[in-house]
């Protein structure tokens, strides 16, 4: 298993007692679609986890993979301006959040953030998201992701 995954792993067991059945694809999950190709599910249940600043701090969304963020209703949910939200550096959510672009799971961030929970996500019984690198996912119920992420449900999709 990939040392990013593995940390990964080694989190969500010692801080909520979970032990993520992480998957690993070699050519990549880079995408929803991809992702989706590859443990064999629907474009709708991969959970995106994507950061954004608003107003200079980090927030993270969890977006089903069949929907876009749409930025002006991220900003309606922190009571924000449409022009104060925008993706996050690079290297700023590495620094911050601890994960890498593509990579960023849900949970067991480096540092505490918002997390807002894609509503659309509620609706399946299982969603997939990403465990600490690009090639690594795990399945989870989206209510335990929403609680280990002490996630806001919203209407943020597009």
């Amino acid at each position: 298993m990939h040392p990013r995954a593995q940390s990964f792993a080694e989190q969500a067991r010692t801080e909520f007692d979970f032990d993520p059945a992480i998957e690993e694809f070699p050519e990549g999950t880079k995408t929803a679609a991809d992702a989706a190709d590859a443990v064999g599910c629907e474009v709708g249940q991969i959970a995106s986890s994507l950061v954004f600043d608003i107003n200079g701090s980090l927030v993270v969304s969890v977006t089903s993979g069949a929907n876009r963020v749409r930025e002006a209703a991220l900003a309606d949910t922190f009571d924000a301006a449409t022009g104060d939200v925008a993706m996050a550096d690079a290297d700023r959510i590495r620094e911050e959040i601890g994960w890498s672009i593509g990579g960023v799971p849900p949970f067991c961030h480096e540092r505490s953030a918002p997390v807002v929970i894609d509503e659309t996500l509620l609706e399946y019984d299982t969603v997939w998201a990403a465990a600490g690198t690009p090639e690594a996912v795990f399945p989870i119920d989206p209510d335990r992701l929403r609680r280990y992420a002490d996630a806001l449900p919203a209407s943020v999709a597009e």
